[in-house]
């Protein structure tokens, strides 16, 4: 085979079982002294018990994950030991394994019996925190299914008992339509339907967050294109600007001021990309940079982001604050949207604790990772959430490609999954999952091969949609048949048959 096919990998370490195992004991105690000093400044967060284990982990993997370890492992694998590909679970327990393998190999002895509830602890405590975020695992699969509710759930509660009965687990309400009248009367269908149908439904309100969205746009029809200026005000727009006639106002204009000159601003889920050309009194003049061959018409209440600027804005808004007083009673999970640090933790934490005391600790959180810094500072979020109360970690696929670059989406949401798993806490895969099966009533190819990957967190969300009964129920058949096939990135060797014919 020509050398420009083969698949490029990094040189051999070695293929001598000694200095393997040199390297490996080497390793390990290179990755405990490094876990050590991130538990040490982890101490004071960690008061509960049961994310103990977790955070041991989650210090033991970031130690092991700060080397490149492509040539350990490929040294490894013709001696059949592949495992630290997925070692997430538990590192110290994966790197004993291998030193006590080598070591027998060596000395040609027997390898003790390996004691597999040790070994698979992690995966074993990921399932425990998993059923007490999200509710028990549904009986024919591993992975929850979440579902946003429409507003039309608050006036009728048949559609709730059919997503129920189709294979809805968590039903998610967006904190940023409707009101606490609406959401009560949800939250009332939702009870009555676990009653009815004898299933288990956990709530999740969503608080809305300080997002950035478009008000005003002038003038409302035109269809912009590519290397247009358009005006971002720090005020309302003026119609007939002969100097800019395309102007757009935003919800938070106070964000806009913090914006500098050469940096991205984005509009509508990435589809226009402008670049900040200068700053005049009104505003940001942007020129367009990135947008459709055949244009987009900007509208009212689209989502503005700046992938490059660092926002100096709190996390929780005057609307967050009021709607904790109703979601902090009602809702089994709260979804935190924009948190991007332990210090936004703390201030939620300290919301809840003003509105239910000492039982704030037993409200799960969601923390929805949709920026650069959440993504940096993902661990610090995490053990200072998990440290004191429940916690999924939402995937919010799609602000996050807006602010990464879509090119680094696929590759930032592998490595939230793997840190996750590291810390044994459950993971929501959201954000256009089945949309045009969903709002369409037909997938394409490429979403199916989305919600098939899926199964490797503990949760997909679905968003609401005309077809969102054949989204449930097409992706619950997804869902339980790829549960046969894979258990995170592990894959199980059930017996192949397609080939014969189609189970």
């Amino acid at each position: 085979m020509k050398d420009h096919l083969m698949p490029p990998t990094p040189t051999i370490y070695t293929t001598e079982a000694g200095a393997l195992l040199e390297t490996l004991i080497a390793l390990h105690d290179t990755v405990h002294q490094r876990a050590e000093q991130l538990l040490t400044s982890w101490q004071p967060k960690l008061k509960r018990t049961a994310f103990a284990d977790g955070a041991r982990n989650l210090a033991h993997y970031l130690a092991l994950r700060e080397d490149d370890l492509r040539s350990l492992q490929i040294s490894l694998m013709p001696w059949g030991l592949a495992s630290m590909g997925h070692i997430e679970s538990d590192v110290e327990e994966g790197l004993n394994a291998i030193i006590d393998t080598l070591q027998s190999l060596q000395q040609g002895t027997p390898r003790p019996l390996p004691d597999y509830e040790r070994y698979f602890r992690g995966e074993q405590q990921l399932v425990s925190e998993t059923q007490h975020v999200l509710g028990p695992s549904p009986t024919n699969r591993r992975v929850h299914i979440m579902v946003t509710l429409p507003s039309e759930a608050a006036a009728d509660g048949e559609l709730i008992n059919q997503l129920l009965a189709a294979g809805m687990t968590c039903a998610r309400i967006n904190c940023a339509h409707d009101d606490a009248k609406a959401w009560e009367r949800m939250i009332g269908f939702i009870r009555q339907a676990q009653i009815t149908l004898g299933r288990e439904c956990r709530i999740l309100m969503d608080l809305a967050g300080p997002k950035v969205r478009t008000q005003r746009v002038s003038p409302k029809k035109h269809i912009f294109q590519q290397d247009e200026t358009l005006l971002l005000t720090y005020g309302d727009v003026e119609k007939h600007n002969k100097d800019y006639p395309y102007q757009v106002s935003c919800s938070l204009p106070e964000v806009v001021r913090q914006v500098e000159v050469g940096q991205m601003v984005w509009f509508d889920d990435g589809a226009i990309g402008t670049k900040v050309e200068r700053i005049i009194a009104e505003g940001l003049v942007l020129t367009i940079t990135e947008i459709g061959k055949v244009g987009w018409k900007l509208k009212p209440e689209k989502g503005i982001n700046f992938p490059d600027t660092r926002l100096h804005i709190e996390a929780l808004t005057v609307k967050d604050r009021t709607d904790l007083d109703f979601v902090a009673y009602h809702a089994d999970m709260i979804g935190y949207s924009f948190v991007q640090s332990a210090d936004d933790v703390i201030l939620l934490q300290a919301e809840l604790s003003k509105r239910l005391g000492a039982d704030a600790y037993k409200k799960a959180i969601i923390a929805k990772i949709e920026t650069q810094t959440a993504v940096t500072q993902l661990p610090e979020i995490i053990v200072q959430a998990a440290g004191q109360q429940p916690l999924g970690v939402m995937i919010a696929r799609g602000d996050l490609a807006v602010e990464i670059g879509f090119d680094r989406l696929a590759e930032i949401q592998e490595e939230i999954l793997w840190l996750c798993e590291a810390a044994r806490i459950p993971v929501i895969w959201a954000t256009q999952v089945f949309e045009g099966l969903v709002k369409e009533g037909m997938p394409s190819r490429a979403e199916v091969s989305d919600a098939a990957m899926s199964e490797r967190a503990e949760c997909v969300m679905l968003n609401k949609g005309d077809f969102i009964l054949k989204g449930v129920t097409t992706l619950d058949k997804i869902l339980t048949r790829m549960g046969d096939h894979q258990f995170k990135r592990m894959a199980n060797l059930r017996a192949l048959h397609s080939w014969q014919s189609l189970p």
